[in-house]
């Protein structure tokens, strides 16, 4: 159904596919809206460009899961590392 999709066999005989991949296939890799956004050189990554609030990234967040939802059929998982400026 999603041609050039990359896969990954498990052990378990499931596959993994890569979340990054999802959220750029979804259009938000690069996308920014004032203070927050998604990194352009990772999609996985969400930003604080200054002066966001949590509230807002975790906004950001549930958009872009929701979006993978409505498109793919998948659920992403968080992984939240929080890396402060100057890190």
């Amino acid at each position: 159904e999603f041609p050039g999709v990359p896969i990954y066999q498990m052990d378990n005989g499931q596959v993994k596919i890569p979340a990054g991949w999802l959220i750029e296939q979804c259009g938000w890799k690069g996308y920014r809206d004032g203070a927050i956004g998604i990194y352009p050189k990772q999609a996985l990554v969400l930003v604080n460009y200054g002066g966001a609030t949590g509230e807002q990234i975790l906004s950001l967040a549930e958009r872009v899961n929701e979006s993978v939802r409505q498109r793919f059929g998948i659920s992403l998982d968080s992984e939240v590392q929080i890396i402060r400026s100057g890190q």
